[in-house]
């Protein structure tokens, strides 16, 4: 596997800009800085918590005078109505930073031959520089099974520096034999945590006013530990145990810590031929080339993708909670859109990665969240808000399990827990693994379905209807009236999560045979919801009525769900097919995908579409226009689900398997040349593959279990036959190739012609 390094040849000029190193629970930024550094710290549950006002006992009654007003087809004033009589909807607070680390070496020199590199497939950061003629080499990692961030300056003469604590709300900071201590609680809730230090050098280390103070170093190695009284009641004893380490463990550590990183990062590649010159430039005059139309730069993809996996990997491990809208890093106490977890698309999308790029294990930080902090929590809302069973999650949450309809009318969209139980669902298909849904899954699915067959309710035309809802964050116009309405009954996303829902909870049953009277109302249901429907322009619409939309170019693309992630619609469904090629069309031409995560979503759908060209387009824009130097994707401002949903977007580029059959290339252009190999397609079987000209040469399949499969090369490739282990296959009448995989015994193919 190639060795991925992201270059850049500058200090950071603010955090966006910032290097990352992180273990699923802990996080840095290095800045990378000469005379000042800085390196910004986070650990993931240092989140600020406020008391929420109760619940309203009329809640219920005020939700079916809605309905009743909607049914009456007067959307305006339900939505008027809404607005006036709903009370304050409650924001949560925000993830918070831990604090920063602060290297301060004297005075001001000249600095030459700087650096600063990301090593994505051993996980470290490196920064190396001359400055008044000495040179210095620094090095850090967050190491995942030590719970600790190293970090090791290196210098080829004594040198000197200070190294301290700086965060607003810390409580003490106290130092001994090296150990700095510092307390400190969130902004609001009073929940306290602690940030260890401990600084080893060959020089000599001294305390002035709470820092150490460093002379006469030619290495000095930091270990940086944080622990909250959210995972740990004597958090500040076992903060110091973690940091309390010496230098001499510092090579052990970093072995340790590389052979655990690159074992997840070499589970998959994608390598991709171009321009060899391009590969040595940094990052920034990459995309400065791209953006002036200096050509395809292929490797910067191939990059994109590792890049995407190395942030996953640092942001979600066994045993954290998941990556929220910054993976686990932040700058502030209070950060954009609280940094806190969208179910809207924003959690979902920063997992889309994980299953295709063979990262399957590093989903259970989502599923243990679903389990242990919203589904009781969200059964508790379903009760009191609702009066209904199931389990219900609004659009955003915390780590305290928040799941009530938060921050204005457009929080008034409960699908948040439904499109998370998808998740599950695609675990289950891509790994096969029954116990996982019996145990992991089931319950949630269910509770999920449950809430739907309640909460849903009928017409007088008995169709069965969602709501009020919302399709996420837009608006439309009813009638003459050019009022923006948010509030519907049954928008396409309700009626394609909830269908979905349904479809998937009834192919549960099926294989657990658990409760076979709740799969039947299921089935009963599912038929009595509303169908998808073309508007007037030969869109898919995105109201249950033909509304004009208020912003054409809005940046969700909320009723594309049933083509990507779901796959209700598919060539097998053509008329929706092009519905949905014209809906997104419609948006791109009013401006649509102008931020990074609309854009990497837009990567995603056109790659369903088998559009290449577009997918190209699409990816290039993401580069141009919502990437930083450092490649974090931007909103702006940061918000890293946009790096997942582009690197899941390439993934989907290479493979795809939601049609029931493997389809190789399914959405790149005749440009494309290169490889990929270990990425996954649904029934548990990993795909490897080289090609040429948008054409496949050979490639490979590997199962755990003996079985038949079929392989769709791409459309430019019909008529070719292939030789499978030495047998000669010919396409069937679909197209498809069938073959035959032994367990555990790759299966080598080659293209014949």
């Amino acid at each position: 596997m190639k060795e991925y390094t992201l270059h850049m040849d500058n200090q950071a000029v603010n955090w966006e800009n910032a290097t990352p190193v992180g273990n699923g629970r802990m996080g840095a930024m290095l800045f990378g800085r000469t005379d000042t550094e800085e390196i910004y710290l986070n650990e993931e549950t240092i989140w600020s918590q406020r008391e929420y006002p109760p619940q309203d006992p009329d809640y219920r009654k005020k939700l079916d005078y809605i309905r009743k007003l909607f049914l009456e087809g007067k959307n305006g004033e339900a939505d008027r109505w809404a607005k006036e009589n709903l009370g304050e909807f409650p924001r949560i607070e925000s993830y918070e930073y831990a604090g920063k680390l602060i290297i301060k070496h004297g005075g001001r020199k000249k600095t030459a031959d700087y650096r600063r590199d990301l090593d994505l497939i051993g996980g470290k950061a490196l920064i190396s520089y001359k400055r008044g003629g000495v040179s210095y080499e620094c090095e850090c990692f967050a190491s995942y099974k030590q719970n600790v961030i190293a970090y090791r300056i290196a210098s080829d003469a004594p040198s000197g520096f200070s190294v301290s604590f700086e965060r607003e709300k810390t409580l003490s900071v106290s130092f001994s034999d090296g150990l700095m201590t510092a307390e400190c609680e969130t902004a609001l809730g009073g929940h306290r945590f602690s940030v260890c230090v401990k600084v080893c050098s060959d020089g000599a280390v001294t305390e002035k006013k709470g820092a150490a103070v460093i002379n006469g170093a030619r290495e000095t190695v930091i270990y940086i530990s944080i622990v909250t009284a959210f995972r740990d009641d004597d958090y500040i004893a076992s903060c110091k145990r973690l940091a309390s380490r010496s230098a001499d463990e510092y090579e052990s550590l970093k072995d340790e810590h590389t052979d655990d990183f690159s074992a997840l990062m070499k589970r998959s590649d994608i390598s991709l031929e171009g321009d060899s010159e391009a590969d040595g430039l940094t990052v920034a005059e990459r995309l400065k080339r791209l953006k002036e139309g200096g050509g395809a730069d292929f490797g910067l993809i191939s990059l994109y993708f590792q890049f995407g996996k190395y942030l996953f990997i640092s942001s979600s491990r066994e045993g954290t909670l998941p990556a929220n809208l910054q993976g686990v890093w932040a700058e502030k106490m209070s950060n954009p859109w609280n940094a806190d977890y969208h179910t809207n698309i924003n959690l979902q999308m920063n997992y889309w990665l994980a299953e295709p790029a063979n990262l399957s294990s590093l989903t259970m930080p989502l599923f243990d969240y679903m389990n242990k902090y919203l589904l009781h929590q969200g059964e508790r809302t379903a009760r009191e808000f609702y009066h209904v069973n199931g389990t219900v999650v609004h659009h955003l949450s915390d780590i305290y399990g928040f799941t009530r309809a938060a921050d204005a009318l457009l929080g008034l969209w409960p699908l948040g827990g439904a499109w998370l139980a998808f998740h599950m669902w695609e675990h289950y298909l891509f790994t096969l693994d029954l116990d996982f849904l019996r145990n992991t899954a089931y319950e949630f699915i269910k509770a999920c379905s449950v809430f739907f067959m309640e909460y849903m309710f009928e017409d007088e035309n008995g169709r069965l209807l969602s709501g009020p809802s919302t399709s996420p964050e837009n608006t439309y116009y009813c009638g003459n009236d050019k009022t923006p309405i948010h509030l519907a009954v049954s928008p396409t996303m309700d009626i394609e999560i909830i269908g979905g829902l349904f479809r998937l909870y009834i192919e549960t049953e099926k294989l657990l045979k658990s409760d076979a009277e709740k799969a039947k109302t299921a089935e009963r249901l599912l038929m009595k919801m509303p169908p998808l429907k073309t508007g007037r322009f030969g869109q898919l619409m995105e109201w249950l009525d033909d509304y004009e939309e208020a912003e054409p170019g809005h940046r969700h693309v909320s009723h594309a769900f049933a083509l990507y992630p779901d796959c209700a619609i598919t060539r097998k469904t053509p008329g929706l097919f092009r519905a949905i090629r014209v809906t997104l069309d419609r948006r791109l031409m009013s401006g649509g995908g102008h931020t990074g995560w609309s854009r990497a979503w837009l990567v995603n759908l056109f790659a369903r579409l088998r559009d290449g060209e577009a997918v190209f387009e699409n990816l290039t824009k993401l580069f141009t226009k919502s990437t930083n130097d450092n490649l974090f994707d931007t909103h702006p401002p940061f918000q890293i689900d946009g790096n997942f949903g582009g690197a899941a977007g390439i993934c989907e580029m290479m493979l795809q398997s939601h049609e029931g059959f493997i389809s190789l290339l399914p959405a790149v252009t005749e440009d494309f040349c290169g490889s990929f190999n270990g990425l996954m397609a649904r029934g548990n079987t990993e795909v490897s593959a080289e090609f040429s000209r948008g054409r496949v040469t050979e490639f490979s399949l590997l199962s755990t279990a003996s079985k038949e499969v079929s392989v769709e090369l791409p459309e430019r490739m019909k008529g070719a036959a292939i030789s499978a282990d030495g047998k000669r296959i010919e396409a069937d009448s679909d197209g498809l190739y069938r073959i035959t995989l032994r367990a555990n015994k790759p299966c080598c193919v080659t293209v014949l012609n």
